[in-house]
């Protein structure tokens, strides 16, 4: 009888330890999915507020961290991809259509009215994505679309409450550099995905301008570019084909370092050279780059961090977590999805993709 209790005992010790690790487990809730949309664009404010935007002129906003949902169908623009979407709180938020319209639209109601605010209405025109900096006096908002006769394209907006005044390229680089077209060139090939509005993203300058970050590029060529500047650097990592390269961008700015994603979207199950860790110096901004012990598992088009440890990646064949920086990844969901974002105040961390399909991400099961 001792005997069977001692057996009982372990068995049951060990039911107790299995239950205690799959109780720590991440996972993926899915909140909200069915509907013809591909989500590309998500801006979540806090724990709380989230927006999405996608294709057929599709934006969906929530209040209540995703529970229920209301979508619009922007009027004028039903056909419009808006792959990239930024919010400032409930009512204030801007959207990026890709192309033909390439516009930019701003919301002041919540979504009920949109007015346009910038387009470019040449018909190589192709919007990447957008991104505004708010740690100065006065807003900072940078658009990136793929190149034009040859040079990156940057438009950039300097605004404080509601004046605003988009500059095109030319302007924006009227800063006295004597070799623009060769500052500012892009190999043949070269250009940005469109695939989550997260290939910019701004770093910390406490000098003279207010603005300054990186972009990535893929392609034929995959670059880190340092902006206004110019600067060019090679990612080591895959390309040479216009499905591969770098796809997104994340920075930590208090600590002068980042993570870049990408891969093969044409073969996204591939591993190899989907994935970078990279730090800058202060002075000079050069990067030196770092690859991961285990990458992420395929094809990854947008990357985050959590904290100074924890980041999360998505992409076509899933999504993975990583626990020590960036270094070693962990596959937690073969669900597909384009984008996922952290709430700028607060805790909470959204997914969404293809189908209309939104998730938040549980860092424990309980």
């Amino acid at each position: 009888m001792f005997l069977n209790n001692k057996i009982f005992l372990c068995l049951l010790g060990i039911i107790l330890t299995c239950t205690a690790i799959a109780q720590i487990k991440p996972t993926i809730e899915i909140l909200e999915q069915g509907r013809k949309t591909s989500l590309r664009g998500m801006s979540v404010v806090n724990n709380n507020v989230i927006w999405v935007s996608g294709s057929g002129g599709s934006v969906g906003k929530s209040l209540d961290g995703g529970k229920t949902w209301n979508w619009n169908t922007v009027a004028g623009y039903e056909k419009s991809d808006f792959r990239d979407i930024e919010a400032f709180d409930d009512k204030t938020a801007f959207i990026m259509g890709i192309t033909q319209p390439a516009v930019i639209l701003k919301t002041k109601d919540g979504g009920i009215n949109w007015m346009k605010v910038f387009e470019d209405t040449a018909k190589a025109a192709f919007f990447d994505a957008i991104a505004f900096d708010v740690s100065h006096n006065d807003t900072v908002g940078v658009l990136i679309g793929d190149p034009i006769k040859k040079l990156q394209y940057i438009a950039m907006t300097f605004f404080e409450n509601e004046e605003m005044e988009w500059k095109v390229p030319d302007a924006v680089y009227d800063t006295g550099f004597d070799k623009f077209e060769e500052q500012f060139a892009v190999k043949k090939g070269e250009a940005f995905f469109a695939s989550s509005g997260t290939n910019i993203s701004f770093i910390n300058f406490e000098e003279m301008l207010p603005l300054l970050g990186f972009v990535v590029s893929g392609g034929l060529k995959t670059s880190l570019i340092h902006y206004p500047i110019g600067y060019k650097y090679d990612i080591p990592m895959i390309s040479g084909k216009t499905s591969t390269g770098a796809n997104s961008i994340a920075i930590l700015r208090d600590k002068n370092k980042g993570v870049i994603v990408g891969g093969d979207f044409a073969n996204d199950t591939l591993r190899e050279g989907n994935m970078v860790l990279f730090n800058y110096s202060k002075k000079d901004y050069s990067p030196t780059f770092t690859k991961p012990t285990i990458p992420p598992f395929g094809y990854r088009s947008c990357v985050i961090y959590i904290d100074e440890n924890n980041l999360i990646t998505c992409g076509t064949s899933g999504v993975d977590i990583s626990k020590d920086g960036g270094m070693n990844w962990e596959l937690i969901s073969n669900e597909s999805f384009h984008v996922v974002q952290k709430a700028k105040n607060g805790n909470a961390v959204y997914l969404a993709g293809k189908g209309g399909r939104i998730a938040k991400f549980n860092p424990t099961t309980q």
